[in-house]
């Protein structure tokens, strides 16, 4: 479908607003939560907003305009934005702000049902499928002085074409696709973002190539289900522009990493039963794609996982480690895992354990089950108690742990190349930057070297971070911002 006239008419709202707002010195200030995804439809809202002439503001009291981009994976992320909303309510009184919520949560009709119901000084909701409408929405608001819903529950189009505001300057996520097939049964996302819908392999190629030609060095790809990439348009046999030969994500990768000015490349969410061949060998002899892979496992356990409708066993999943392992140099493998999903026994526990012993990932990312109205999962009758999630995310959370810090031994004594991102958080006379395998190094050095690609000795290891030297011989500063 070719959306350039939706894209053409919100171009109309932007412009229309920012001629009301003229010379007039307005705010927005923005929450995103949950995942990387939203993140990068934050980016193209705040793009929006800056060209219709609000400037971003940390603080939220200061803002005209808050606006919530909602996650909906995690149960705490309701209570945050309730929470959130409950602190704007005097503000929304003393000054007149517009509130604006959208995101994954605005898919979920319990949830907006309750925003009307108990927080009718809400102005505008708009869902996943509706968020290149925010101009429109906004304008409606501010010349009609009327609420607006904008949802729809059917599978939106992919819209090329929206602002972007991007946060850093060398770094960069680029969605190549959108949805979700799997129905996993503890996940609401499928349900809240639709089934998979893959970009054009030629916008892709074209928004990485404008990327390298303003100095960007690496970008990360995304999608809820990144390795399926064009999959469902060459099952159903639904015509798609190939470009540069590219018909899959395996040759997505190939073309990506023959760009210049592109150094690194990063890719998530994927799935363990897409991990064909032929992706495989891609990462093997990309040289510019990072050796660092997420693997998700969610649990050891092949019954847990069929309940989970994870598609693959146990078995196949060590099977596929070893694989990647044997094919990949220098492999480093993070992961997800769920505890408590219902009907978790303590020996289906114990497996994911041997699991995690037996690949010894790089990084893990644990999650206590959390039941989602409207997924298999939250109708499934043998709930665990929270204190038994507890107990076994702690024992999961003390391998983890043992785990990381004897694996970050290797890295000391040995040379590695950072991204240098920026200052550190903890430490403002220190840089901080990443290695390939996404460890957190901070090294000294001068502003000037934010940016570039550096050679760093790593001297010492603390747990959740790497401390480097700049190897001064070999150091060779590139392009600075």
């Amino acid at each position: 479908m070719d959306t350039s006239k939706e894209i053409k008419e919100q171009k109309q709202y932007i412009n229309k607003v920012k001629e009301i707002n003229k010379e007039k010195p307005l705010y927005y200030h923005i929450l995103t939560m949950g995942c990387q995804l939203n993140e990068n439809d934050s980016e193209k809202l705040c793009g929006m907003l800056e060209q219709m002439g609000y400037t971003k503001s940390e603080n939220q009291t200061k803002a005209d305009i808050v606006l919530f981009n909602t996650c909906c994976v995690r149960e705490n992320a309701e209570e945050r934005l309730f929470g959130k909303l409950g602190e704007l309510k005097k503000l929304k009184e003393e000054k007149g702000i517009i509130i604006a919520i959208g995101g994954c949560m605005m898919q979920e009709k319990h949830i907006t049902d309750k925003i009307k119901q108990s927080y009718p000084f809400v102005d505008i909701l708009f869902g996943t499928h509706t968020l290149h409408k925010f101009p429109e929405d906004l304008y409606k608001v501010l010349v009609e002085k009327r609420k607006q819903e904008d949802i729809i529950d059917i599978d939106g189009e992919i819209y090329e074409g929206l602002p972007i505001k991007r946060e850093s300057k060398f770094k960069a996520s680029v969605t190549i696709m959108n949805g979700c097939n799997n129905f996993c049964s503890y996940c609401i996302v499928p349900y809240v973002r639709g089934i998979e819908r893959s970009r054009a392999p030629k916008d892709i190629i074209d928004e990485v190539e404008d990327l390298a030609k303003k100095g960007y060095k690496e970008i990360t790809l995304l999608g809820q289900n990144v390795n399926s990439y064009l999959r469902v348009e060459r099952e159903k046999n639904i015509q798609f522009e190939e470009y540069r030969g590219i018909n899959s994500f395996a040759t997505l990768l190939k073309t990506i990493n023959e760009i210049d000015g592109i150094e690194r490349i990063r890719f998530i969410s994927p799935h363990p039963k897409d991990f064909t061949d032929d992706v495989i060998d891609a990462i093997a002899k990309c040289e510019k794609v990072c050796k660092l892979v997420h693997l998700p496992l969610q649990s050891g356990n092949t019954k847990i996982l069929k309940e989970m409708n994870r598609k693959y066993t146990k078995e196949q999943y060590l099977e596929l480690v070893e694989k990647m392992k044997k094919t990949i140099p220098n492999l480093t493998l993070s992961t997800d895992i769920i505890v408590g999903f219902p009907g978790e026994t303590e020996e289906e526990f114990e497996d994911t354990l041997d699991v995690v012993r037996k690949v010894n990932f790089e990084q893990v990312y644990m999650f206590i089950y959390s039941r989602r109205v409207g997924t298999p999962g939250d109708r499934m009758q043998n709930q665990i108690p929270e204190e038994i999630k507890h107990k076994r995310f702690d024992k999961l959370k003390e391998l983890v742990e043992s785990q990381i810090a004897q694996n970050n031994q290797k890295y000391v004594r040995t040379n590695q190349k950072i991204l240098v991102e920026g200052t550190s958080k903890n430490n403002q006379k220190m840089l901080t930057g990443r290695t390939d395998s996404n460890k957190v190094v901070v090294f000294e050095g001068e502003q000037k070297l934010i940016g570039t690609i550096q050679n760093i000795q790593i001297v010492s290891e603390h747990m959740w971070y790497l401390k480097g030297e700049i190897m001064r011989e070999y150091s060779k500063l590139k392009e600075t911002f």
